[in-house]
């Protein structure tokens, strides 16, 4: 499901560390095991991820990840036009980090694989402390190649190309407050549909075509408050568009407080609102060059409600850490132009999404 494996690697931490008061250093030897479950409209994923990093003579960092989804699938695209299916998709991701002086370099691969899609992809990225430490600017690429496959069709085969670029900086506005803005632009080219996806015209199902090339920028902001007396707040804002015609608006919101020395709850709220691409329809009256019925394409919208809890289990200062956390989010979906033709009603669904891991530093 789209943002799942976002999600499950943003547990694993970013390259950036949230301050910006001092010189930047390598990430944290760590160890991390994670166990993932998501479950709605339809679909059912789950599956373990592990990761592992290590730093050299003060200067390289090592890391690696394997991530497991195991899907069974029976949402509304799939109970309404083909079979219920199970699949396994198997994520392996490898970098390296490099620390010189006050810039941090670093480069990763990834692959993706599962029965009829492949997606493979290699990112460099540069974080530069200026300004006595106290500005942080990072730069990002990242080159990807997808190929789509069909079951039960040896015949088909395509591909698609995607460039991503980043540009993001961070920085300390006051002892308490911490500001960063960021800009994603994604350029795509290729085969951007789903074979198994139909469309409608007049009631009638035809397959889905989608254009071969997509633009997408997005631009996000962020605030982080120290509230005193071991409490934090934050809120982020995120706005999207492409050249599909596709407009989107994300608002976020979070608090964060210390239980005693060894417990710390997070809690927040999200808001996802999102325009209809320009070919997309959900019953159409016309052919058009273009023609899509994929819900994430349509007008929806949807409120994300979360916490996760973290305790400290073993901790020996400059030695070692043990943390165990578990966090629950509660989705609903809203689509105001996707219907169920079982129903002809506006579809809509409650998702949930349960994340248990333990993470060790040392």
């Amino acid at each position: 499901m789209p943002g799942l494996w976002q999600r499950i690697a943003g547990l694993f931490g970013s390259l950036l560390a949230m301050g910006g008061a001092k010189a930047i250093e390598l990430p944290e030897d760590r160890a991390e095991g994670l166990y993932h479950l998501y479950k709605g409209g339809g679909v059912t994923a789950d599956g373990p991820a592990l990761l592992v990093r290590k730093s050299l003579a003060d200067k390289v960092s090592l890391s690696g990840s394997y991530y497991v989804d195991a899907v069974s699938n029976a949402s509304i695209d799939v109970v309404t036009t083909a079979s219920k299916f199970k699949e396994t998709r198997k994520a392996y991701d490898f970098g390296v980090d490099y620390a010189y002086r006050d810039s941090l370099m670093s480069l990763g691969v990834y692959r993706s694989k599962e029965p009829d899609y492949q997606a493979d992809s290699v990112s460099i990225d540069v974080a530069q402390e200026v300004y006595g430490n106290m500005t942080t600017v990072a730069l990002g690429f990242t080159r990807g190649v997808d190929k789509v496959l069909k079951a039960g069709e040896p015949s088909f085969s395509d591909s698609a190309k995607h460039w991503q670029y980043r540009l993001g900086i961070t920085q300390v506005l006051t002892p308490r407050l911490l500001g960063s803005a960021n800009l994603e632009v994604v350029s795509d080219d290729g085969y951007l549909g789903n074979p198994y996806r139909v469309a409608r015209v007049f009631g009638a199902s035809v397959p889905e075509r989608n254009p071969r090339t997509r633009t997408s920028r997005a631009l996000k902001f962020k605030l982080i408050g120290d509230l005193g007396e071991r409490n934090a707040a934050r809120v982020e804002y995120r706005y999207f568009w492409d050249t599909w015609d596709i407009k989107a608006h994300t608002l976020e919101a979070g608090y964060s407080r210390y239980v005693g020395n060894d417990w710390l709850a997070d809690g927040f709220v999200r808001f996802y609102k999102q325009g209809q691409a320009l070919f997309y329809s959900d019953n159409a009256s016309s052919e058009t060059l273009y023609l899509s019925r994929n819900r994430q394409l349509s007008d929806f919208r949807s409120f994300g409600l979360g916490g996760k809890l973290s305790y400290t289990a073993k901790r020996v200062p400059g030695q070692y850490e043990l943390k165990i956390v578990g966090s629950i989010e509660r989705i609903r979906f809203n689509y105001g132009n996707f219907t169920d033709i079982r129903t002809r009603k506006a579809y809509d669904f409650d998702a949930n999404l349960l994340q248990l891991y333990v993470t060790a530093t040392f």
